[in-house]
């Protein structure tokens, strides 16, 4: 082992929240270090973590890809768009998915250097008084030290014990981003974020897709009005979802020279058998902890699996941090960001905060899905007195201009206070309207302050003004 390297801030993890963290730590004059494992599809250290490599970013490219294709066989027509024999070359998109890739990951090695960030390529553990050991991909190990370590480890795809990830025939979200044909038959066991997306995107370029959910509910952590909205429009596009829905087994089975996946399943008509050609497995994931803390470096886990933090981030271990994914709280890019940031701003004395209650969710199907704050049956269940108001697309203009009329706009707002308390919106770009709900309840605004700002004709921002005019029956456009 070479000698020990001295910092003063040591970043575990280069993803969304590590990365952001060893920035921020590094524009405030610290001395900064950052360790990360992964590798690109080249076999060379890749820096962003999941969702640069495999996840958000991937992600978006083949949604977009996949609209495209998908509009061109059933929206081009009515704008007078004529073509003959669309055709997809999986190949040419997966390669510009890739080169986004690179260009995003590349893109975050020229910031460590010109922020003169220290990376070391291999896997990091905390060990007691803040010394870190990285085992790195040749074999050889360093030994370094900071008095502030921030453990930024990201997340893990969930397996199921009967469903083993092959890498071919069943897969998790990494697999999926990369077939290289379209599948005749495309099952996806999880009706969340990464099952919708993933299952959208092949189904778009002509897969019979099937999604088994195990909850009786679908979507059922967003609001109850708004799932029903956006499974209307997945039934449209030919998604076939089933809900309560319990796989228990998944087997790869050889037919000639391709291979088939028999899922058995169980719902209120008993068990089902189905076969499908690949399988997604998007049942969640779970804190990449494992192997990160030796022992006696005194930092907790929590019964899953997650870095025990205060609000604050800290870990109660002098000195020790720990951000993003592998913490608390929704396990979103961009609130990892945030913590990475306002962490490395408490380390260097400075204010650092983040609300776990405005963090937007978004899931970038068409429609897309998004919201922030309490849901109706959540302020129910509290007891907590609201009104509602809400908007359709199809009744706005610009939507309808653009062809996209599906979905609406929600504004829940407290009934004695006014304050907003939540957003939820269906629809076209609605990914963008969200931070509208976001802006509103980190100001503590109400429905009515929302309604008294002047929004652009025509725009889809005009539903929001609306759904904001409706909780108080004012809503110019729509017989309340």
């Amino acid at each position: 082992m070479s000698e020990q390297q001295q910092f003063d801030v040591i970043v575990i993890g280069a993803g969304p929240a590590g990365y952001h963290a060893a920035i921020r730590a590094a524009q405030l004059g610290m001395k900064t270090a950052c360790i990360d494992a992964a590798l690109g599809k080249d076999g060379k250290p890749a820096l962003g973590g999941t969702c640069l490599r495999v996840g958000c970013v991937p992600s978006k490219a083949l949604l977009d890809s996949s609209r495209q294709f998908w509009n061109m066989g059933h929206l081009f027509g009515d704008h007078g768009i004529s073509f003959k024999d669309a055709k997809i070359d999986v190949a040419a998109m997966v390669g510009r998915k890739d080169k986004i890739v690179k260009q995003f990951t590349g893109g975050i090695a020229q910031l460590f250097k010109a922020n003169k960030i220290t990376a070391f390529y291999g896997f990091g553990s905390l060990h007691a008084g803040n010394i870190v050991k990285v085992k790195q991909h040749d074999g050889s190990e360093i030994e370094l030290k900071a008095p502030n370590v921030i453990l930024a480890a990201g997340s893990d795809s969930i397996e199921l014990p009967f469903a083993k990830f092959d890498g071919d025939a069943i897969v998790d979200n990494v697999g999926a981003l990369d077939f290289t044909e379209v599948p005749k038959r495309f099952g996806v066991i999880g009706a969340g974020v990464i099952g919708l997306e993933l299952g959208s995107v092949w189904n778009r370029l002509g897969a019979q897709v099937t999604v088994l959910e195990a909850m009786p509910d679908f979507l059922a952590a967003a609001d109850g009005e708004a799932a029903k909205i956006a499974a209307r429009e997945f039934k449209k596009q030919g998604l076939d979802i089933k809900l309560g829905a319990k796989v228990s087994k998944a087997e790869v089975k050889k037919k000639g020279k391709t291979t088939e996946v028999h899922v058995t399943y169980t719902d209120a008509a008993g068990e089902q058998n189905v076969v499908f050609d690949k399988l997604l497995v998007a049942v969640g994931r779970k804190a990449a902890s494992k192997g990160l803390l030796a022992e006696g470096c005194a930092v907790q886990l929590d019964e899953r699996g997650r870095i025990v933090v205060d609000e604050h981030c800290h870990t109660g271990v002098d000195g020790v941090w720990a951000v993003g994914d592998c913490v608390r709280g929704p396990m979103l890019a961009h609130k990892g960001f945030e913590e990475g940031i306002a962490v490395a701003e408490l380390i260097a004395g400075l204010p650092g905060h983040v609300n776990l209650d405005t963090i937007p969710w978004v899931i970038y199907t068409e429609p897309e899905i998004a919201w922030v704050g309490k849901t109706e049956e959540q302020l129910k269940a509290e007891g907590i007195p609201y009104k509602a108001g809400s908007f359709p697309f199809a009744a706005v203009a610009r939507a309808v201009a653009m062809a996209e009329p599906a979905g609406f706009v929600k504004v829940l707002a407290h009934a004695e206070t006014d304050r907003v308390l939540g957003m939820h919106l269906v629809g076209a770009n609605v990914s963008e309207l969200v931070h509208e709900g976001v802006l509103t309840m980190e100001f503590s605004g109400s429905a009515d302050d929302l309604a008294r700002i002047c929004h652009a004709h025509p725009s889809l921002s005009e539903a929001v003004h609306d759904a904001a005019m409706a909780v108080h029956k004012r809503s110019i456009h729509k017989v309340n």
